[in-house]
């Protein structure tokens, strides 16, 4: 596809906290490029007033180094600007690397936590309240992706591959 539709997927896939830009995407592609990663397969004409749009094709280079990618599960996969990308991507990845993954980002967000209740407690009388508020928030969303990871690694183990937490299917009486 090309870049525009490329970079509306994307904003799709990772949800409203992380928008790509294009100041990201084209170097990114660029360096793709270079690297063999991707081909440019052809241009889809444009109006007169705008270039021709060039669409890309992932090489088998490219689905081999995406696969080596997605394989990895040292700190760099559960890190905060790592963890979205891969876990848009859960569904071309070994349940075992998945289950490693999620519960890293567990752990590095359990470790984060402690470590903030710890602050908090030190600092909660030097603070305004808007201040204490926004420290509060930050708590809550923190032991919020404690809890969504702890309910995804659960099903994970239960055998189910499904992402968030698996319901029942309702059956009419």
């Amino acid at each position: 596809m090309h870049g525009y539709e490329l970079r509306k997927r994307l904003n799709l896939m990772l949800g409203w906290s992380r928008v790509l830009s294009y100041g990201s995407l084209y170097p990114a592609l660029k360096k793709m490029l270079r690297s063999s990663l991707i081909e440019e397969v052809d241009t889809v004409p444009a109006p007169v007033t705008r270039r021709p749009r060039i669409v890309y094709r992932v090489t088998e280079a490219g689905h081999a180094e995406f696969e080596r990618l997605m394989s990895e599960v040292g700190p760099a996969a559960w890190e905060d600007d790592n963890f979205d990308i891969r876990f848009a991507f859960f569904s071309s990845t070994d349940m075992e690397i998945r289950l490693r993954v999620l519960e890293g980002r567990r752990t590095r967000l359990q470790e984060r936590l402690e470590r903030v209740q710890t602050d908090l407690a030190r600092t909660q009388k030097e603070v305004d309240r808007y201040a204490a508020e926004l420290q509060r928030h930050g708590v809550e969303s923190v032991e919020r992706e404690v809890r969504w990871l702890s309910d995804l690694i659960k099903a994970e183990r239960d055998g189910h591959s499904k992402a968030g937490p698996v319901t029942e299917p309702v059956t009419p009486d």
